[in-house]
């Protein structure tokens, strides 16, 4: 049975993504002597992410988990306290504020950092789970590259659907649009752009029944669509790129009855204040894909969580 733990901190980072490691290693520095609840799977999205080109400083392509660990030690090295552990109950209805974990430790602290990203939604099917990273991919702008002159699938009709195949068109040799409706929800002038695009084919009243693909070397080889009337066919491609959008991990935030609520925007999001991390509750910062829905890059996610811990320090000063 475990036996609890309490700490007291200056700030308590939830979320151990580039967004959650990049603002510990910034606030370990200033002495701000962080803790880091990392989740029991730490490392975010680029635990499930190959080869890395776009992440600045490595003139080579390198494996997502790979920079994940490096950033986790790095923090470490700087001072930071990691707990491979889950939050469960948060409690900002006060200052200092409680961080509750699923290993019964209590973490007493002046900020709070939320940085615990958002999650693709994925269509659910045990094929797209095993070729995930493998020619799966719910990200276009972190692989289009690695589809030149090759063709995919892309999966969804609304803004991201339209938006990750205009930028895959830019790539692959062909782009076909997979919708299980007759018309894209997408905005209209994404629509006529995806429409007046000649490498860009839509497929309605269809859906994606199996990802088909090869074990040597794994690969995607193509999908098994299925269309309204329950025709079963065949389509052949080297990658499905699965875009029916993304939902950020907040509701840790939103279940407590005695906290204030943290604003959100209409899709779920947590906005901050304009050039800024702070949310709408003194003392609480949000980084990373949490807060932006509209980038989600390892780099971007970095680079707030850099100045949440900035803007922790000048808040405790």
């Amino acid at each position: 049975m475990s036996t609890q733990q309490e700490f007291t901190t200056k700030t308590c980072i939830v979320g151990s993504g580039p967004a959650g490691l990049s603002a510990a290693i910034y606030a370990a520095r200033a002495a701000l002597d962080p803790i880091v609840v990392a989740g029991s799977m730490y490392g975010g999205q680029l635990m499930i992410t190959t080869n890395v080109e776009n992440y600045p400083g490595f003139a080579s392509p390198i494996q997502g988990p790979w920079l994940m660990e490096q950033m986790m030690q790095q923090a470490k090295n700087v001072g930071a306290q990691i707990l491979q552990d889950d939050a469960v109950e948060i409690d900002y209805s006060t200052s200092p504020f409680v961080v509750k974990t699923s290993n019964k430790t209590v973490i007493t602290t002046q900020t709070l950092i939320i940085s615990t990203g958002a999650s693709a939604k994925w269509l659910g099917l045990d094929s797209e789970a095993e070729y995930r990273g493998f020619g799966v991919s719910g990200c276009a702008t972190c692989d289009a590259f690695f589809f030149k002159n090759k063709e995919v699938v892309v999966v969804g009709g609304g803004n991201t659907a339209a938006e990750e195949a205009l930028h895959l068109a830019h790539h692959a040799s062909k782009v076909t649009l997979i919708h299980r409706r007759n018309a894209l929800r997408a905005e209209k002038i994404l629509q006529q752009r995806v429409f007046a695009n000649p490498k860009i084919e839509v497929i309605w009243n269809s859906v994606v029944e199996e990802i088909l693909g090869q074990s040597q070397p794994k690969s995607v080889t193509g999908i098994r669509l299925k269309d309204m009337d329950g025709k079963v066919t065949d389509l052949k491609c080297d990658g499905v790129f699965v875009a029916i959008g993304y939902a950020p991990n907040t509701s840790l935030f939103l279940n407590s009855k005695n906290n204030p609520s943290i604003a959100l925007d209409k899709f779920g999001y947590i906005i901050t204040a304009p050039d800024s991390t702070a949310t709408n509750i003194p003392g609480v910062f949000a980084a990373g894909d949490v807060q932006d829905r509209v980038f989600r890059q390892a780099v971007t996610a970095a680079a707030t969580g850099c100045m949440a811990a900035l803007e922790v320090e000048r808040f405790l000063g």
